[in-house]
């Protein structure tokens, strides 16, 4: 599959051939989907905690004698049954991160980039640079473009002046290529890789 390489100005500055093993994989929205659980469940917190019998500060004696009220025998004050008591059964701190296998999350970016490639919403950059640094001459240049969101994806390092110039600008988002992830890719309309991004994608991935 071969793309064209934009500029900035959006000019044509040349061609990329992509390789079909990574851009053009039958996509798979079983994988996707597998792969976004994965990414989510990771990123949650799981802080959420109630007290059990034992963590309730509270009297220990028992509430009254067991046998002659003709009530229910009671044993303690800090039961779930009375008021500011115990819950049973509640959610403790805990992970909620499960495993995943390498090869399923290499397939499922594979497909993630395909899905973008096949649907005509992935461009290849030249290179991204900014040397203003200004976030309102940056926007001039990203409105020709016409982008309702966008993820944008540098090289090893993106530039400094760039990523602070595309910080502020609502719907863009920049990452690294160590960054890519499936979520954030499927989540924006277009995708905007560079020529060196592309090349480690085919290193990676092929």
């Amino acid at each position: 599959m071969q793309v064209d390489v934009i500029s900035l100005d959006n000019q044509i500055v040349g061609s990329v051939e992509l390789v079909d093993e990574v851009f053009a994989v039958d996509v798979r929205t079983d994988i996707l989907h597998r792969m976004v659980r994965y990414q989510l469940a990771k990123r949650q917190a799981g802080t959420h905690k109630t007290k059990g019998v034992k963590e309730i500060s509270g009297t220990t004696k028992k509430p009254f004698r067991q046998k002659g009220r003709g009530t229910a025998r009671q044993g303690s004050l800090r039961a779930p049954q009375f008021r500011g008591g115990a819950v049973i059964f509640g959610p403790v701190v805990r992970s909620h991160a499960h495993g995943l296998q390498k090869k399923v999350r290499r397939l499922a970016l594979r497909c993630a980039l395909s899905a973008k490639a096949l649907a005509g919403e992935l461009v290849v950059v030249d290179e991204l640079r900014s040397s203003a640094a200004k976030t309102r001459e940056l926007a001039k240049k990203l409105t020709v473009f016409g982008w309702r969101s966008a993820l944008i994806i540098g090289g090893a390092a993106v530039d400094d002046g760039f990523l602070r110039a595309a910080r502020n600008i609502k719907h863009i988002t920049v990452l690294p290529s160590h960054g890519a992830n499936v979520y954030d890719i499927l989540q924006y309309d277009i995708l905007v890789l560079t020529r060196e991004t592309v090349q480690r994608f085919e290193e990676q991935l092929r």
